[in-house]
């Protein structure tokens, strides 16, 4: 191991400029011996560590079957494309790989076809994709949207020429053969290494949908990385989550159908109409266009109880007629059977005879109101005794690893929510020498975050601060309103004053997008919120100024947050201290590995937020952050960005 990552090894143009890293050895060879024990690792290895490879490396040769599930698509087709292809060139290691994505992810030769006949088209740019796709398919041999960067990953067509896993129809396919899900899921029961997401992992582990489980018995080491993910993730596909939205589109899909296949049968329209106005009536039972209520905040009086009622009665109904008229065709089958699984996601919903819903320990119940849908939610308090069961069976080594998994050097509150108590923990730390290469920032001055004007009072604090940094920042927001204020008063500003600096904020293009051209423009600001804090690697001069407005603590009216603390305080806990705080620790430490990517990086961590300083948790706070050089002087940050004399 130790001769694989030296300078002239094997590994050493891969790795970075400076070899060896005595971290990334020490994490090869820890990684290596969980591996051969068939053990647990939790594996921290801080920005620069090189991580990647000190888990790849020890995957590639111990041999058997390893599957590597990352926290995004993105990052999956890095590994894929570049980092896999490299250790196995340096090894010469005989391993095949294979890369294992969601089927919505699969251009479906049926739905295509289907599409190109039936033309319904939304807008002139779905023809351009649609004829886009009609030539990729001809070409690839994967079948992957994201070979095709002429359409948007985010083009309504995709949901057209894809399936899911209600409307595929299996074997019964005439296109079965030449399916590219079912392509790529055999590649991957064959293959050494298989790459996966972590959504795709736990949508497998709850739905049985995604080709993981018949992988999951042959492989011998299972490695997560950005593991600081896995908590929300699973929590998303232990729960269960019904929608109006997914009733209407039943709706539109049996009127298809049924007047496609039985014309002469019952009055389609009328038994869907029925359904239809149900699932309208109960999105109308909360008048606001934004709600997140648990179910004990809902009005014992409020109509959402007897119009939930009136959904389930209406959709029985419509369930019986399918399952008149199902020997009729394929696809009514098909609908009947999703019927069915709506129906009994709504039952998870049982009144208990006061207005009320029969709500158990172990989950909480809770809505979710958009603008034209109502998103009923069933959300597990813990996920850790039913990712416990997943872990239990066959011997296997299960690696956890990211650059923030820890709070000060203590990995609990990671552990306790995957389960994960008793297994061992390590942390590896940054090769990056942050007192030299950095500057924490925290200004005088502000007030309170909950106060009027709060983010006013950090623009006007900043913007000397990106003045002197050239532009070259990351403005880095707890909320999308924060995002959009920043960016108007910003756009303003930079008129007003004659800087030129080129100003990108998330939502008017592309993440990838913005990230290219936040690169190529070399003095940009970008003004972004949660999908910025984590996963993006801006390195040079390009990124030299990152602001956080505020420490990230979740919203006080997320209905799950409030459950479990509730839970956590009932054993004599305290929430905020237990779960709150070291949430928000893990979060802003992600925000911070943004600044330094390199050993040649420099830059300013500002972070604008008070209670760093004034709550006596602020301290735990700083210590896990890089050990920055720290100051609250506005003079020692403008002198910082001035070229040496």
């Amino acid at each position: 191991m130790d001769r694989l990552f030296s300078a002239g090894g094997p590994l050493a143009p891969a790795v970075g400029s400076f070899s060896p890293r005595r971290s990334q050895t020490e994490m090869a060879k820890a990684i290596a011996q969980a591996i051969a024990d068939q053990k647990t690792l939790i594996a921290e290895a801080g920005t620069g560590t090189g991580k990647t490879f000190a888990y790849l490396v020890p995957a590639l040769m111990w041999g058997g079957k390893t599957i590597v599930s990352t926290g995004t698509k993105n990052l999956q087709d890095q590994l894929f494309l570049r980092d896999i292809p490299t250790v196995r060139a340096a090894l010469r290691a005989p391993v095949s790989i294979a890369l294992l994505k969601g089927r919505s992810n699969y251009v479906c030769h049926y739905n295509l076809e289907r599409t190109m006949q039936n033309g319904r088209m939304t807008s002139r740019d779905d023809v351009g994709h649609l004829r886009e796709i009609s030539r990729f398919i001809k070409m690839t041999s994967s079948g992957d949207k994201a070979e095709l960067s002429k359409v948007p990953e985010n083009a309504t067509i995709w949901n057209l020429v894809t399936s899911t896993r209600e409307n595929c129809v299996g074997a019964e396919c005439q296109y079965y053969q030449d399916c590219f899900v079912m392509k790529a899921r055999r590649e991957a029961q064959q293959a050494d290494v298989v790459v996966v997401n972590h959504h795709l992992f736990f949508a497998d582990v709850a739905l049985k949908d995604t080709g993981v489980a018949e992988l999951l018995p042959s492989a011998n080491t299972i490695i997560f990385d950005e593991a600081h993910q896995l908590p929300d993730t699973a929590t998303l596909f232990f729960g269960q989550t019904v929608s109006t939205s997914q009733i209407l589109e039943l709706c539109r899909d049996v009127l298809a159908e049924g007047l496609a296949h039985a014309r002469g049968g019952p009055d389609w329209a009328k038994v869907v109409t029925a359904v239809e106005k149900a699932a309208r009536d109960l999105r109308l039972t909360f008048p606001q266009d934004i709600v997140r209520m648990s179910l004990a905040q809902i009005a014992a009086s409020s109509p959402f109880f007897p119009a939930l009622e009136t959904v389930k009665e209406k959709l029985a109904e419509m369930i019986e007629v399918l399952e008149d008229q199902s020997a009729r065709a394929e696809t009514i089958e098909q609908c009947r059977v999703r019927a069915v699984e709506l129906g009994q996601a709504l039952d998870g919903w049982k009144p208990d005879g006061k207005g009320k819903m029969v709500e158990g320990d172990d989950a909480v119940l809770w809505v979710e109101a958009f603008a034209s849908s109502l998103q009923l939610h069933k959300t597990p308090l813990s996920i850790a005794p039913i990712f416990n069961n997943q872990r239990e069976g066959t011997p296997r080594s299960w690696i956890f690893t990211s650059a923030t998994l820890a709070v000060k050097n203590d990995f609990k509150h990671f552990t306790d929510q995957m389960g994960l108590a008793g297994e061992a923990a390590q942390t590896w730390p940054s090769p990056f020498n942050y007192e030299q290469q950095g500057i924490l920032y925290v200004p005088t001055g502000l007030p309170d975050p909950n106060a009027m004007g709060y983010t006013d009072a950090v623009i006007d604090c900043a913007l000397p601060v990106i003045e002197a940094a050239g532009g070259r920042t990351f403005f880095l927001c707890t909320t999308i309103r924060a995002v959009k204020h920043v960016a108007e008063r910003l756009r303003k500003e930079f008129a007003d004053r004659g800087l030129e600096y080129p100003l990108f904020v998330q939502g008017e293009r592309g993440r990838t997008e913005l990230l290219d051209s936040f690169r190529n423009a070399g003095n940009a600001v970008l003004v972004g919120s949660q999908s910025f804090w984590e996963g993006v690697d801006v390195r040079g001069e390009a990124l030299s100024l990152v602001i956080i407005d505020k420490l990230p603590f979740a919203p006080p009216d997320d209905p799950v947050l409030a459950a479990r603390i509730d839970v956590m305080e009932k054993q004599g806990m305290n929430g905020f201290m237990h779960h709150t705080l070291p949430e928000a620790i893990i979060n802003l430490k992600q925000g911070a590995g943004r600044l330094i990517r390199d050993e040649t990086d420099r830059g300013v961590l500002m972070i604008c937020d008070p209670r760093l300083i004034s709550k006596s948790y602020g301290k735990r706070v700083w210590q896990s952050l890089p050990p920055f050089k720290r100051t609250r002087v506005q003079k020692d940050v403008i002198d910082f960005f001035k070229p040496p004399q």
